[in-house]
């Protein structure tokens, strides 16, 4: 982990609430949280670097980071 992950880690609001963010019946109390996070881009931008294969990061699921790595590569099938 990096110096600078660690910085944006500090500022994210879910410090501290890890576990709601890894249970799918709180999924969306965790992205109502994100929502307004200060530094939601920051995580995104390391879950999809990560890849993080679990939870909430950056307000997106892991099936959502997926698909936006998918339409970001040009990979995945054309339906």
């Amino acid at each position: 982990m990096s110096r600078n992950s660690a910085l944006w880690r500090k500022h994210a609001k879910c410090a501290g609430r890890g576990d709601l963010f890894f249970d799918d019946l709180y999924e969306q109390q965790a992205k109502a949280i994100c929502a307004d996070c200060p530094v939601r881009e920051q995580c995104l931008d390391h879950a999809v670097r990560t890849p993080e294969q679990y939870g909430i990061w950056g307000g997106t699921t892991p099936q959502e980071r997926r698909r936006m790595t998918m339409a970001f590569t040009g990979r995945g099938s054309k339906r």
